[in-house]
């Protein structure tokens, strides 16, 4: 346990960003996975519909630093491959 006060004050804003951050990161695997499922089943005119909001999704946590921008840039790129074949 922290014992000054600045180390007690420093621990609660770590919790409370730990919590944000497991949030973000369920969010952007939810998207991902999501993607993933539309892309097997096949269904062109959903995949269309969702892309933007993925893409807004990566980018809204990668924006936060939760994952790294080249992570990132490099699903988007990957989905957006598997997409246009």
């Amino acid at each position: 346990m922290p014992n000054t006060d600045s180390a007690i004050r420093r621990l609660r804003r770590v919790v409370k960003q730990t919590s944000v951050n497991r949030l973000r990161k369920s969010k952007y695997r939810a998207a991902v996975k999501k993607m993933e499922d539309l892309i097997k089943s096949g269904e062109k005119d959903k995949i269309k519909l969702f892309f933007p909001a993925f893409q807004s999704i990566l980018t809204k946590v990668t924006k936060t630093g939760t994952i790294n921008k080249k992570t990132a840039s490099r699903k988007i790129s990957k989905i957006s491959k598997k997409i246009s074949n």
